[in-house]
């Protein structure tokens, strides 16, 4: 996508307006709830890991503004001019994408409207006319960035281009992007038409709730199986096909803009985002989003707290001098940041009452990071516990009668020395008689 055209744009528009927005028609689950509960998962905390005793300084990035978060907690973890707001280029498609995904159904056919690019424009390649698929579409988006795609998928979603641009303003005004404006669904330099780093960043985030979103970003290429002929589209986004660890996300270019990527990637179990922008060549924008995401993983950690078969209890076992141990099912791996407390709360009887099998799950070992539970394992008897050792003679009668020993038993000795006496002087009284 290259070069102004906002006339362009509004000149490849289908024939006849449509009034009013069309109602959603289906609400896909992830993303029908983003525009209240997503503030608050991705809120971008101010605070930084490289503050933590110890970690490492950020990388030296080039690129004019850009920010790496922990995708988990949305903690910002690097940032320069976060709030810098800029001309995005083809990222404006995660908003596209965002009200497709939220309002058209995935099989939904939609009619291509005839559009005319100018030289340089990315394009999927639709003629006027074709019927495509809303998820082929998506591909058609977000992999080649093809600026037909988002038209199609703004009349659908919308009736227009002019009232579609009206909802994605709606929507960035929902979801809390407060340094963000829409002027097209494309991306072409316009008056009107920027964002900022941490609005990229909370975006992503609340797109990447959507699995089939996630499917796409991390995909190199795919073969469209709908139109009028099959294609097979290309990611732009090469660090996905180069990176094992890379799984998105997007990538833009205009004149005004240069390079901007929205990437993301996953290892040691935490995924992060990073958006670069301004960035002077294709190589810098990937060489500067490599640097942030492999600074942002050297301040993780995998540690183990709980490994399997370790004792972490002993309760009493009623009725015998014993105890029994309770051993971890299975072990428990964590992934932590620098600066965070990993810890292990046991949740056990103080004591249990037999017969008890080997192997019975008698609590679990809870493993928190920063307070937050990020694991747990079962907790088994590692051996048989017997029921209480049944009672003699002596110990029922002290459990039965009330008192101090020393009493109950001089009271009971003194009752079967009556009953003897009681004995022998009848046993006397019959031999005279």
């Amino acid at each position: 996508m290259r070069g102004p055209g906002a006339q362009r744009v509004q000149g490849a528009r289908q024939r006849g307006l449509r009034t009013g927005l069309r109602q959603a028609v289906r609400r896909r689950g992830a993303l029908a709830a983003v525009s209240v509960a997503g503030l608050a998962l991705p809120s971008l905390s101010p605070v930084t890991a490289g503050a933590a005793e110890g970690a490492p300084a950020p990388p030296q990035v080039p690129a004019t503004a850009w920010i790496l978060v922990d995708a988990g907690d949305g903690t910002r973890l690097a940032s320069a001019e976060p709030t810098s707001s800029r001309p995005i280029a083809s990222t404006t498609k995660l908003m596209t994408a965002y009200l497709a995904l939220r309002d058209l159904p995935l099989q939904r056919r939609l009619v291509a409207p005839a559009y005319h690019p100018i030289p340089g424009e990315s394009l999927l390649g639709l003629e006027a006319g074709e019927r495509i698929s809303v998820r082929d579409l998506l591909y058609g988006l977000l992999l080649p960035s093809g600026n037909d795609a988002a038209v199609t998928l703004a009349d659908g979603v919308a009736g227009s281009v002019p009232a579609f641009v009206a909802e994605m303003n709606r929507a960035a005004g929902r979801l809390g992007l407060r340094d963000t404006s829409y002027a097209n669904p494309i991306g072409l330099d316009q008056p009107g038409n920027y964002s900022s780093p941490r609005d990229l960043v909370k975006l992503a985030l609340d797109l990447r709730r959507d699995r089939l979103f996630r499917r796409i970003v991390d995909t190199p290429q795919k073969t469209l199986l709908t139109g009028n002929s099959l294609r097979t589209v290309v990611n732009r986004n090469d660090l996905v096909g180069r990176v094992p660890w890379v799984n998105g996300v997007k990538t833009g270019y205009t004149p005004d803009a240069d390079n901007v990527l929205v990437g993301s990637g996953t290892r040691k179990g935490v995924t992060l985002l990073s958006v670069v922008m301004g960035a002077p060549t294709e190589t810098a924008r990937d060489d500067d989003t490599l640097a942030l995401l492999r600074y942002g993983f050297s301040l993780y950690r995998r540690e183990t707290p709980v490994q399997k078969g370790e004792t972490l209890a002993g309760p009493a076992v009623r009725g015998r001098d014993d105890s029994l141990p309770l051993v971890a099912a299975r072990s428990v791996q964590v992934t932590a940041r620098r600066g965070q407390s990993v810890r292990v709360r046991v949740d056990a009887p103080r004591d249990v009452l037999g017969p008890i099998p080997r192997g019975r799950r008698l609590g679990a070992a809870v493993v928190t990071v920063d307070g937050e539970v990020a694991g747990r394992a079962p907790l088994l008897s590692k051996r048989a516990a017997l029921a209480p050792a049944s009672p003699s003679l002596v110990s029922r009668v002290d459990d039965a009668v009330p008192g101090p020993r020393a009493v109950v038993w001089i009271a009971a000795g003194g009752a079967a020395v009556a009953i003897v006496i009681g004995i022998a002087l009848a046993l006397a009284n019959r031999r005279r008689n």
